[in-house]
Order: C-alpha cells, then sequence, then structure tokens
C-alpha cells in the first residue's frame, strides 16, 4: 500500500474502533516506516481538522452527510485536508484521492473536491454564531468551546484552539541522577539528534525530529524519561524529599514516579500503583532502565483504601479525567460527546478522598489532571478543601498550553495540618 492507502486504511478503523490516533498510528509505522512523515502529517491533519472538513463536505453536496459511507468519507477529507493544509498539487490531491475511491464514489468524490476548488478554496462560516465559528474554525465540540468560553473567556478559549494544531513538543526529563541537561543535549547530538535545555533548572530538554525515542542510547542507557512538561512541575510541586515515603496513586505510564524518585536522589521509598497489570510493568521496566531502585510497583484499585500502603510524607492523585488538555497529542478528545464525562467527579473525589487517608501529619497530598475543565479540577478541588478540615489548601494552578509550553493541566496542593 502507498502512503494515502495506508492513511485511508488508519482513518476507517479509527472511525470504527474509537482508538487513539497516536495508539493507532504508532501501531501501523512499526510495521512499515515508509512514508512516515507523509503519513503522520495527513492522519493527524484530517482527525485534527475533522469537523471542518466536514463543514465544507455538507457545502459542497448534494447527497445527504449521513447517507455518505465511512470509506467515501474518509477520502473526501483526506482530499479535502491535501488541498487547504498541504503543499501538494491540486492536481495530485485530486486525482489520487479519487483513484482511491470505490468505483460506485469516485464521481462523486471528484465532484465534490472539485467543487471546493472552485470557490476558492474558502471555508464560509456565514450563518454561525460566535460559538459555532469557533467550533467549526477549529474543529472542536461546540458543548467544549461554550464551556471554555465561559470558564476562560473567549480571547484565552481561541488561543487553547489555536494551540491544539500540529505537533506537539517532545520533553524530556534529564535523569539527574546520572547526568545534566548540557550533557544529555550532548548524547542526543551524538545520536544526530537535536535537543535544547527548555528551562532554567537543567532538568528537561525538549527533543526535535526524534523518530523512535526507544531507540536511542540516550533513552537505552537511563538517560532520561520523556514526560510532558507541565506534568514535570505538577511533581515539584508535590516537593518531595530524600528519604520520603511517597505514594503515585495512577502511576502508569510511570513518568510522575520517576520525576519524583530522582527528585528525592533516590533516597526513601516511592509506591507507583496502577489498576492493570500491563500498565504497573510499564513503571517497573521504566525504573529499572533509569536505574531508580525506590520505585515499587503495584497493582492497585486508587479508589479503594490498601492496607498495605504506609502512612506517606507525600500523596499524588493523578486522576482519571477528560484529557482536555491534551487535544494536540490526541484529537479525537476535542469530540467527545458531554455524557461521556459528566461521571468523572465522583471518581475523583472518591480516589482523592482515599488517597487523603494515606498522608501523615504535616504531609502533603497533590490533585491533579491533564485536562481543562472547571468542574473537574478546582470544583473538587475546593470540595476536598471544604469537607477536609484537616488540610490546608496551599495553591491551585492550570497550565495552558498557549501560555505554558506543556500540556493543559492541572494541580492543586494540600498540606495536612500538624
Amino acid at each position: 500500500m502507498n502512503g494515502r492507502e495506508r492513511v485511508l486504511s488508519l482513518l476507517v478503523r479509527a472511525q470504527k474502533d474509537g482508538s487513539y490516533s497516536n495508539i493507532a498510528l504508532d501501531a501501523e509505522l512499526a510495521k512499515n516506516s515508509s512514508e512516515k512523515a507523509f503519513i503522520t502529517a495527513l492522519f493527524y491533519g484530517v482527525t485534527e481538522r475533522r469537523m471542518t472538513l466536514d463543514h465544507i463536505i455538507r457545502s459542497h453536496s448534494k447527497t445527504e452527510f449521513d447517507d455518505i459511507d465511512n470509506e467515501t468519507l474518509q477520502l473526501l477529507r483526506m482530499g479535502l485536508y491535501q488541498l487547504l493544509y498541504m503543499e501538494i498539487p491540486e492536481s495530485a490531491a485530486v486525482n489520487e484521492t479519487v483513484a482511491l475511491a470505490p468505483e460506485r464514489s469516485k464521481g462523486f468524490v471528484n465532484a465534490v473536491l472539485r467543487a471546493f476548488i472552485r470557490s476558492g478554496k474558502h471555508i464560509v462560516l456565514d450563518g454561525l454564531d460566535e460559538l459555532g465559528k469557533l467550533s467549526v474554525g477549529y474543529s472542536c465540540a461546540r458543548w467544549i468551546v461554550k464551556m471554555w468560553v465561559n470558564e476562560y473567556g473567549a480571547e484565552r478559549t481561541e488561543k487553547i484552539l489555536a494551540a491544539s494544531f500540529g505537533r506537539p513538543p517532545v520533553f524530556a526529563r534529564v535523569n539527574t541522577l546520572v547526568c545534566d541537561a548540557e550533557d544529555l543535549v550532548y548524547e542526543l547530538a551524538e545520536d544526530g539528534i537535536k535537543s535544547d535545555v527548555c528551562d532554567e533548572s537543567g532538568r528537561c530538554v525538549v527533543i526535535s525530529g526524534s523518530g523512535s525515542i526507544e531507540k536511542l542510547r540516550a533513552y537505552r542507557n537511563g538517560l532520561f524519561h520523556i514526560q510532558d512538561l507541565s506534568s514535570q512541575k505538577c511533581c515539584e510541586l508535590l516537593a518531595p524529599r530524600p528519604g520520603d515515603t511517597v505514594i503515585d496513586m495512577c502511576a502508569a505510564p510511570g513518568g510522575k514516579s520517576f520525576t519524583v524518585a530522582e527528585l528525592m536522589n533516590n533516597k526513601g521509598a516511592v509506591y507507583s500503583s496502577d489498576l492493570y497489570e500491563s500498565r504497573v510493568r510499564l513503571i517497573s521496566d521504566g525504573a529499572a532502565r533509569l536505574g531508580l531502585d525506590i520505585v515499587n510497583a503495584r497493582v492497585a484499585d486508587a479508589s479503594v483504601h490498601n492496607d498495605t500502603l504506609p502512612e506517606a510524607d507525600r500523596v499524588l492523585c493523578d486522576v482519571p479525567c477528560s484529557g482536555l488538555g491534551v487535544i494536540r497529542r490526541k484529537p479525537e478528545i476535542k469530540y467527545k460527546k458531554k455524557a461521556e464525562i459528566e461521571g468523572l467527579p465522583e471518581i475523583q473525589r472518591k480516589i482523592l478522598e482515599n488517597g487523603a487517608g494515606y498522608v501523615k501529619k504535616g504531609g502533603r497530598l497533590v490533585y491533579s489532571t491533564c485536562t481543562l475543565n472547571r468542574a473537574e479540577n478546582e470544583d473538587v478541588a475546593e470540595w476536598f478543601a471544604a469537607e477536609n478540615r484537616e488540610f490546608e489548601l496551599k495553591e491551585m494552578k492550570t497550565f495552558f498550553p498557549c501560555e505554558d509550553g506543556g500540556d493543559g493541566f492541572f494541580c492543586a496542593a494540600f498540606d495536612r495540618k500538624s
């Protein structure tokens, strides 16, 4: 199969089974890495711009949108994306797309694409209200746009939406037990990888054009692990100290536990749990690669008290959430229905309450999510503070991808009174 055929196959499967785009793409490229850049750009691009592309299809099709079969729909999206957002000759974008269409829909695909070209390739948003223009223009569910406008204002919302396109930066947390940021930049350069120190602490670099991270010598030698910048800042808010006992309640794949162990100079104990054995193995393998022998990985339900866990100086509850802060990494999250996330705060409160039970007097509890949604963030934190007077809310912080560089993220720190 050529690159376009592989993208079509990926899009058809993703529409059917709802798989995350990054997982589906990684699995496909692992089979055959030819045309990797083109496949990645087209597959992610169509996924990111789906609502915008569908708006164009509705504007130029005489067939009812819901009557278009999945394969034909994906082809139209692919063709329109190439015409709008890729430096590909119009004739190639149309002809190559039509060539992939089944005989029954070749004429239809050709007609829609050429009608769009004749229109001047304009995206017409006339007749839509301001929320509709943001929703269609930035390809994001209307209810999410409305929520963000209400909570963060229209200007910041548009910046959040604009920041959701394109490949996000790859942040590498330096294993400070064995090197510093400058050492890591040098080691990556030896593998032909460009990177730059991205903060003043000397503990993080941003990697450019790395290809397969796992194949890098510096990765295999345990010099770093991949962790978003906002997540790293959350670990720093936890403020673990050498010799502490720390519990990471929802730890997989392990990035937070690794950073915490490094901040502790690999002295003390980090109990890292997750619900599934396969994910717990990711924590164990990562800790072994980094030489972090204080990380103890285990299967556990974060919402249920575990008598085998000790009292802890620090407890981190990075809870399951709607993921609205990571849409630049998983763009399909933008199309979730509101009903899919409404039950999350109840689960989050339960995990936070359970985590609080392990905190020593004088210890610290941190609650965090990778979402931008007051109901899952500030509301949960404020509820906990009101219901648990032995804890004092010390700090709440929301990180925005358009302002802070990392993913959208929320964290709140509570200190237990002594």
